[in-house]
């Protein structure tokens, strides 16, 4: 069973599944991390060097490249079901769960690590919540696409439990 996290980035995808997958019993895997051994690159420096376009590509390659019968979680990238069909082909392929947050506690999460995120690396922190909120209301009807929403809490430890229960609540229907 692939478990697929779809969100913005800082909403918890790599926190959070590392946990769930540890919970379960499956592999757990950054596809970003996936993206960055195959390039032999940091993601901004597949930015930098190559632009979004070919990432955006690496970024669908890494997301199929897992095998059906793999118990995985998987943390995508932000933008990842917005390109190249990718939600469509996550829905098919496993669960996809959206781990919704606002902007505001995404702003706050990610403002102290701006500069490893190429496309919010060059934005003050005024800008910052502006810029989060557009994109999600942008990328809103992608992520709504998931099969499941998790509304995250403002705390790491206490989503771990509630993200734990919502699924096994879902699991047992």
């Amino acid at each position: 069973m692939r478990i697929f996290l779809v969100g913005f980035m800082g909403a918890g995808k790599s926190y959070l599944g590392q946990a769930l997958a540890k919970q379960l019993g499956f592999d757990f895997v950054d596809l970003d991390d996936v993206i960055e051994k195959k390039a032999n690159l940091s993601i901004a420096e597949v930015f930098e060097q190559h632009g979004e376009s070919v990432f955006r590509r690496l970024e669908a390659e890494a997301l199929r490249s897992f095998s059906a019968s793999q118990n995985v979680v998987v943390a995508t990238g932000g933008g990842a079901p917005c390109f190249h069909d990718n939600m469509h082909w996550m829905n098919e392929n496993g669960i996809t769960i959206y781990l919704h947050a606002p902007a505001e506690l995404l702003a706050l999460r990610l403002a102290p690590e701006k500069s490893h995120r190429p496309l919010i690396s060059q934005l003050d922190d005024a800008n910052l919540t502006n810029f989060i909120a557009a994109k999600l209301n942008e990328r809103a009807p992608v992520y709504g696409e998931s099969q499941l929403q998790f509304d995250v809490p403002p705390t790491g430890t206490s989503g771990i439990a509630s993200l734990a229960d919502y699924l096994e609540r879902f699991f047992s229907k």
